[in-house]
């Protein structure tokens, strides 16, 4: 028999909506990180959750898309992104804690499998693009936007330049592994990073060549 509708306060049945996203999620995440996306079942993330497949069918499209957001929701949860009062200050945050993820076992790995993963499928490419690199750039993105607005770099600086000038390096490292990928090397990054963003690399016209205001 269908149950009816949980009361407000019961503390009976399936955990409401908010809930059972947050469950699915956790579960996903735990799945993921410890055997690898190849590994992860919808079966397996609704047995964990304690939740019906339709649940999980309902929220998301595919496996993968699942997949990426539980491991974003988990490195957001980690690593908010920082308001250290200047661009530089960020940056490093962000980098730094990029690198400790990529250098521990688990998490290393993860990554690396997704990598792997959607040079062979199209449809896994999307939905990575979306819903892992995207949303990550769209959380650290304020950290541009409030740069522009203390006036620390140039008004019309690109923040997905600098964005990609920041990950690159570290991608790099990280998937040809032919010199060390550590902290120190990520704040040497951030360093060149915002020297050129305040020297208005990043915006259309070099600051050296905009019209002082009259």
């Amino acid at each position: 028999m269908k149950a009816a509708t949980i009361p407000i306060g019961t503390k009976r049945g399936r955990p409401r909506s908010g809930q059972t996203t947050k469950a699915i999620l956790k579960a996903a995440a735990e799945i993921v990180i410890a055997s690898g996306l190849a590994e992860m079942t919808i079966e397996g993330v609704a047995e964990r959750a304690g939740v019906g497949k339709a649940s999980i069918y309902r929220r998301w499209p595919s496996k993968g898309a699942l997949a990426f957001d539980a491991v974003v929701d988990a490195i957001l949860a980690a690593e908010p992104t920082p308001d250290t009062g200047s661009l530089e200050g960020d940056l490093a945050r962000v980098a730094e804690s990029w690198v400790r993820l990529a250098n521990v076992r688990r998490g290393g790995r993860t990554l690396a499998h997704f990598i792997a993963e959607i040079q062979s499928d199209p449809d896994l490419a999307v939905a990575w693009r979306e819903r892992f690199v995207d949303r990550i750039r769209r959380e650290r993105r304020p950290i541009i936007e409030r740069a522009i607005a203390r006036g620390e770099i140039a008004p019309g600086s690109d923040p997905e330049l600098i964005m990609d000038v920041l990950y690159g390096p570290l991608y790099h490292r990280y998937l040809n592994g032919h010199l060390p990928l550590d902290e120190s090397f990520a704040r040497r990054v951030v360093r060149m990073v915002a020297a050129a963003a305040l020297d208005g690399a990043a915006a259309s016209e070099p600051r050296h060549l905009l019209k002082p205001s009259s």
